[in-house]
């Protein structure tokens, strides 16, 4: 039995040896996730790279949901140090690392994003609340008596005769996206809840309720443009008619070429994001693998940098990238949790 628990003691300790050896010959940061946090995190990236004594990391732009999966799959020098999610983690994420080995996982909270829905400025200025979205791009809507039928909307006048008489084109995120996930949850969900029929519906029966705004078309009405967002404002530049779903920072970058839809009359302007007025308003993330913090080496310089003032203030080189940035008080909150490595709790996040 004695020999058995030194045995099993030594295994570990060579395990371990395994890992720092391996870790310490992969000598570059690896970070995956989110299209939109993406161009954040590359600037932080290339500053690191510049002045922090370390090789630039290496950011790959996978989604939020694939971006987790990698993240969360195991400790060492074969998965990622850190993600990028347009959403926060799901508890039932963290269960996944956790049972892969990932036990603590740190949070940064970089900032705001806002959900846009916007158009070429060729094409003519529309506002939209959230039902008309909603009855745009969901695969089933309630028909005139209130029951559900396949979407029989062809044009945007099919929904209200106050909207243009074009088609619907919207050109959005998949599945893998953080960004899907924030139109269904932000948008989607709050449209359908606004209509009388589907109100009654979440009442009676949940699960058909949920199945309504988390199904889109699959006509060709909504479009699946990848996961790259610059994707979808080409497509937007060629074709004035049709509307993209994407976050504020590359609406602000294009904002020359696009301009953002109104919902339920607020624009999407940084004010109304900051201040919760604009519907589409959601947190940005980046997560770390506190495991790999002085294994690999930067991850600790490339945490610190994310939050330094410069990077993260209200006038650091983030915000005039597009990033909608934490009031002063939060990001001291977040600077401190990056200073402690304080591992995030289950019970802090959602299903």
């Amino acid at each position: 039995m004695k020999h058995q628990t030194l045995a099993g003691a030594f295994a570990l300790v060579t395990a371990g040896a395994l890992f720092a050896g391996a870790a310490e010959a992969r000598d570059q940061i690896r970070i995956v996730g989110s299209s939109t946090v993406y161009p954040f995190t590359t600037a932080v990236a290339e500053q690191l790279g510049k002045t922090g004594g370390v090789k630039t990391p290496v950011v790959e732009s996978t989604g939020t949901g694939g971006g987790m999966k990698l993240f969360c799959a195991g400790v060492g020098v074969e998965h990622p140090d850190a993600t990028n999610a347009s959403r926060r983690m799901k508890k039932s994420e963290l269960e996944m690392c956790q049972k892969n080995g990932v036990k603590d996982v740190v949070e940064i909270n970089i900032g705001f994003d806002g959900l846009t829905v916007a158009q070429s400025k060729q094409g003519a200025p529309i506002k939209l609340s959230l039902p008309q979205l909603l009855m745009a791009v969901a695969k089933e809507v309630p028909g005139p008596d209130g029951k559900l039928i396949p979407n029989p909307n062809k044009m945007w006048s099919d929904i209200d005769k106050s909207l243009p008489n074009t088609k619907i084109e919207v050109l959005g995120p998949p599945p893998t996206s953080g960004t899907r996930d924030s139109f269904h949850e932000l948008l989607l969900e709050k449209g359908a809840e606004q209509i009388p029929a589907l109100a009654a519906l979440k009442k009676s029966d949940a699960k058909a309720f949920d199945r309504v705004w988390k199904t889109l078309r699959e006509d060709g009405a909504y479009v699946e443009a990848g996961e790259n967002d610059n994707v979808i404002v080409a497509k937007l530049e060629q074709n004035k008619n049709a509307f993209g779903v994407f976050g504020f920072s590359f609406l602000e970058e294009n904002s020359a070429k696009l301009r953002g839809v109104p919902l339920n009359g607020v624009a999407p302007e940084f004010d109304a994001i900051t201040g919760g007025k604009y519907p589409g308003a959601r947190r940005m993330y980046v997560y770390i693998k506190k495991a790999h913090v002085g294994v690999v080496p930067g991850i600790d310089k490339f945490a610190a940098e994310y939050v330094s003032p410069k990077a993260l203030g209200e006038d650091g080189y983030l915000a005039k990238k597009g990033l909608v940035t934490l009031p002063k008080a939060e990001a001291d909150v977040v600077r401190k949790s990056i200073t402690d490595m304080k591992p995030v709790a289950a019970d802090a996040l959602g299903s």
